[in-house]
């Protein structure tokens, strides 16, 4: 079993930024990889970035730019930082690590972008 918290969601007016956090139960060195994924009412849970070991890294086409994952290892943590929010970019989101032979989720954080 792998736990994995998320903190840092909250309102923001758009143009704002937030920074999300994930840690995990273990060291992250094993749960490769790691990643954020959001999901809205209605819609299907959409990946939002991506973090190896290797610290390569994938965004969506819709945060790219805008949005940073970064870890630190000390701290068994992940970050989501995100800046130039936008209405669009309101959802839960939620931490995800692969650690075989599963995919474990966290609990999910609230993002609210309204003015």
């Amino acid at each position: 079993q792998v736990q994995l918290v998320e903190l840092g969601g909250g309102l923001v007016q758009p143009g704002g930024s937030l920074r999300l956090s994930c840690t995990a139960s273990r060291s992250i060195f094993t749960i490769d990889p790691m990643g954020w994924y959001r999901q809205t009412p209605g819609k299907q849970r959409e990946l939002v970035a991506v973090i190896r070991n290797s610290g390569s890294t994938n965004y969506a086409d819709s945060v790219k730019g805008r949005f940073t994952i970064s870890r630190d290892t000390a701290k068994n943590t992940v970050y989501l930082q995100m800046n130039s929010l936008n209405p669009e970019d309101t959802a839960v989101y939620y931490c995800n690590g692969y650690v075989y032979p599963r995919t474990y989720w966290g609990q999910g954080t609230q993002v609210t972008v309204s003015s």
